[in-house]
């Protein structure tokens, strides 16, 4: 299998691109747009439902009919800070300006319901603490199954330095609800301070994906299928965005039952 990992392909502009055609897969995309104040982006949303995450900084979007002003403004990511997002629905133009130095997650995957473009607000998401010790991490969800929409499931993590997370190892891609649902993913890191790396290993039981990759800030890695833990390197706190979808929105994982006792 070629190899999972993508790298940043340049400082400013789309900086990762990743498809379903370009994933080998079905359901996600997911870009990465990193603009200078003033600078615009234009897409159009075809037959695919959006959502735009300012990692860092703000800009104003115009849809065919709407316009939204001012969304985001996060300026340091690692304060752990929420900060606002928008939901794009299917046949939507859309233009964005960036209002600062922005760094724009640009997640798709198929819409179909035909819902309003709308505003993720702060009060719209959960801050919650997940694991203990050194596999404590901090989350937030932006559009979790308690928020519409057809497909999507985005959530931001923060794992501070020297911790695991994604951890004990679990894995989404078996169609046996509840006990596990089918869910391609996309984990794009950041790292602080940003010379610094994290680990992230994926695999499956019969190991015919087995891929270890050491993670830079900026990178950002393809699961098709299997467990997918994250380590933090001591000294570098990590942060992922990751995009979810898949044939039924919903999220139920399976542990790596090797894994399993630490919980128990």
């Amino acid at each position: 299998m070629t190899s999972l990992l993508v790298k940043s392909k340049s400082q400013y502009g789309t900086v990762i691109d990743i498809t379903p055609e370009n994933a080998n897969w079905n359901f996600v995309g997911f870009k990465v747009v990193k603009l200078r104040a003033g600078e615009l982006h234009e897409f159009f949303t075809g037959d695919r439902e959006f959502c735009l995450v300012p990692i860092i900084g703000a800009f104003d979007a115009r849809l065919n009919n709407i316009a939204f002003n001012a969304i985001g403004g996060r300026t340091n990511l690692f304060d752990r800070e929420l900060t606002e997002h928008l939901y794009v629905p299917e046949r939507e133009k859309v233009t964005l300006t960036a209002l600062d130095e922005l760094e724009l997650g640009i997640c798709s995957a198929p819409g179909g319901l035909g819902l309003p473009a709308r505003k993720i607000r702060r009060s719209d998401q959960t801050q919650s603490t997940r694991g203990s010790g050194t596999n404590t991490r901090f989350v937030h969800d932006i559009l979790p199954e308690t928020q519409p929409a057809k497909s999507l499931l985005i959530v931001e993590v923060f794992t501070p330095a020297g911790h695991w997370s994604s951890y004990p190892p679990h894995k989404h891609c078996v169609d046996n609800i509840p006990m596990e649902s089918v869910l391609e993913e996309t984990y794009y890191h950041r790292v602080n301070p940003p010379q610094g790396f994290a680990f992230q290993r994926v695999y499956t039981d019969d190991r015919s994906i087995d891929q270890t990759m050491s993670v830079e800030n900026g990178d950002c890695v393809k699961v098709p299928e299997g467990y997918h833990p994250v380590g933090a390197a001591h000294g570098y706190d990590n942060y992922y965005l990751n995009v979810m979808a898949g044939p039924k929105r919903v999220w139920h994982f399976k542990n790596d039952p090797d894994h399993e006792w630490m919980i128990n």
